[in-house]
């Protein structure tokens, strides 16, 4: 026999009808709020839960979110996914999760066979770099927030950190440390994130009147084996061209950099820079540990599903871009003494 707790319960105990409770929980105006104080506090002391299954089919909505991101083991998306779990649990919403392991084809798959019904909102960090298999969710009004990986043609809600000021400030630093051939290992071109980042390094460069030349920038994959890469195609330049500086676009890629260069006995730091973007927990593990930028991964996450959540209760809440801010870090890697 089941112990759970039903609006009757609460109805039968307060001996008010059960329309009224039902009201009251949903917080209509036709209810006097002495009425909700003991409906809410009955239903607390009965310990009641919300049959988000049966109100779903009374009013349309799973109380789901789905998330579909490019992976879960590495510590800005486990970080993400916690701070986007606090604002959907502290909401009644479950989130369904959808990991593309960073490929386009199996993004596409993922959309192409979700199940609309089963989801009221979806936040997405892409790995594509156009939006033409989302227009389809768009079309059918299902609320999307893109989050950390955004497609900018698309009208819809974003929450990011600020990429631009990030690399900029990255690059600041090692030039104020006395860098002046400041490479760049880039992310996938034509992303968002890699172009925003790239451009702020280069700005950074012209600001201060540094020489720049196309074979310090290589763009590849995101994991720490592209990052080796990368770096190993740079020491492969002559003397005269190697760089003495490398600014990696995270941090996987920044330990990648720091592992070609102690192969070939290379000192962190006294000989060569480097610094990544992230603020992942092996960036200061590592030995020299990392400088790098700090990302709001925790708030990206709250926020982005908050955002999520006003499009879902409020049709009309106007379409928004939100910069979080990010912060140096400075450690061992980026130290000339």
């Amino acid at each position: 026999m089941s112990n759970l707790v039903t609006i009757k319960d609460i109805a039968r105990a307060l001996n008010i009808s059960v329309s009224t409770v039902s009201r009251a929980l949903r917080d209509t105006h036709d209810v006097s709020q002495e009425t909700k104080n003991k409906v809410e506090a009955m239903a607390s002391a009965l310990h009641y839960k919300p049959n988000f299954n049966a109100m779903g089919l009374a009013n349309g909505k799973s109380h789901n979110i789905g998330i579909v991101l490019p992976f879960i083991t590495n510590y800005y998306f486990s970080t993400v996914i916690t701070g986007i779990q606090e604002a959907a649990y502290n909401n009644g919403y479950n989130i369904v999760l959808y990991v593309t392991n960073d490929s386009p084809e199996r993004e596409f798959a993922i959309i192409n066979n979700l199940s609309i019904a089963n989801l009221d909102g979806l936040l997405i960090s892409t790995c594509c770099k156009t939006g033409d298999h989302l227009q389809p969710l768009l079309n059918n009004r299902i609320p999307i927030v893109f989050f950390d990986r955004i497609i900018e043609n698309l009208e819809t809600s974003k929450v990011v950190q600020d990429d631009y000021n990030g690399a900029f400030q990255a690059t600041s630093h090692l030039i104020e440390q006395g860098y002046t051939k400041i490479a760049h290992i880039a992310g996938p071109r034509n992303l968002p994130l890699t172009e925003k980042r790239l451009a702020g390094y280069m700005d950074a460069l012209k600001k201060h009147c540094l020489p720049f030349r196309n074979e310090w920038i290589i763009s590849s994959g995101f994991s720490q084996e592209c990052g080796e890469y990368d770096t190993v195609q740079l020491l492969a330049l002559s003397k005269n061209v190697r760089p003495n500086a490398i600014f990696a676009v995270n941090d996987r890629k920044a330990v990648g950099a720091a592992i070609a260069v102690k192969k070939r006995g290379i000192l962190i730091g006294k000989e060569i820079g480097i610094i990544g973007f992230t603020n992942d927990p092996i960036s200061s593990l590592v030995t020299p540990s990392i400088s790098t930028i700090a990302e709001p991964a925790f708030d990206i996450g709250f926020i982005s599903c908050e955002l999520l959540l006003k499009h879902l209760t409020k049709k009309q809440t106007p379409f928004q871009e939100i910069i979080l801010p990010a912060s140096l870090i400075v450690r061992q890697s980026t130290q000339r003494t």
